[in-house]
């Protein structure tokens, strides 16, 4: 029972130091997106301000049970995935929840948020949140078939569906990364990544400048700040998943913090640089270049 409650104790603390590194990233992030346009951006403590300012909002609107559920949903795939991933290997007090073939229920997590989304989205009654819906689940589920064929290719090569188990098989330098043991997986894993954390070019649901429409302006008030809290987590969580997988994992806070933040930067570095896709075009492209580079690396280790 001590060890239950133990474990419980680091898991939230866990949970709260991702919560606010999220934040931290995504107003670094913004940051370095706004000199690269040649503005000055946001204060570094904007996200919290924004946070706190909307989970002190009501509001009198209603669309319906599970319109609201919908963010709900959203911050439970988020959270779960966090439970069962290890965010630290070489001891016990920060593996969270995380078991023999913990994969196969990440995965799930990663497309349980957006199935809520969805659903709630469906019940708001806008006219658009079709194209929305349509858009968000066609790009992902593309997105999910270059990411699990790395992921395949990973548990050939490693004979095992733990995350735990992974890491440890890339312990004792960088070589034994899965970088450079399987570089075609790594490169289908980490193009997948691209869509995965929903920057340009491959960030088709919101659509900024774009479309007056979407989850920041359709979910408002604590709805809004659920959202808000799924992202700073979710974006932590998807790249210490990369980083588990391909890099070696982390032994210590510090290497966790750096690792995450440069899996994160890559995304965003894109971003900058790329124009965003139409529906078409992001569809096909994962379905090319990460598809075939998937496939090679399942054949290699096959």
């Amino acid at each position: 029972m001590d060890f239950d409650l133990k474990r419980l104790g680091f898991t939230l603390l866990g949970l709260l130091i991702v919560l606010n590194w999220g934040l931290l990233m995504s107003a670094m992030m913004r940051k370095i997106g706004a000199r690269v346009a040649r503005r000055y951006g946001i204060p570094w403590y904007q996200p919290w301000v924004d946070l706190v300012k909307n989970y002190a909002i009501r509001s009198q609107i209603t669309h319906g049970i599970m319109f609201y559920l919908g963010p709900v949903f959203r911050l439970s795939g988020g959270v779960g995935i966090f439970l069962f991933m290890p965010m630290l290997i070489g001891g016990t007090n920060w593996l969270n929840y995380s078991f023999q073939g913990d994969l196969v229920l990440i995965m799930y997590f990663q497309f349980f948020g957006m199935l809520g989304m969805a659903l709630g989205a469906g019940e708001g009654g806008h006219p658009n949140s079709a194209i929305g819906i349509s858009r968000g689940l066609s790009q992902f589920t593309t997105i999910e078939v270059p990411l699990t064929l790395a992921i395949i290719s990973l548990a050939i090569q490693y004979n095992t569906l733990s995350l735990i188990d992974i890491v440890k098989a890339q312990q004792g330098g960088f070589m034994h990364w899965s970088m450079w043991t399987n570089p075609f997986a790594t490169i289908a894993g980490m193009l997948a990544a691209l869509g995965s954390m929903g920057h340009s070019p491959f960030n088709l649901v919101k659509a900024p400048n774009e479309i007056p429409i979407g989850p920041p302006t359709e979910y408002h008030s604590t709805f809004l700040g659920v959202l808000q809290t799924n992202a700073a987590i979710l974006h932590v969580v998807e790249a210490a998943l990369f980083m588990n997988l391909f890099f070696g994992g982390a032994t210590n806070w510090i290497e966790f913090i750096v690792k995450t933040f440069l899996v994160y930067f890559w995304s965003v570095f894109v971003g900058m640089v790329f124009p965003r896709f139409r529906i078409e075009q992001s569809v096909a492209w994962f379905l090319k270049i990460p598809l075939v580079f998937g496939i090679i690396a399942v054949i290699l280790f096959m």
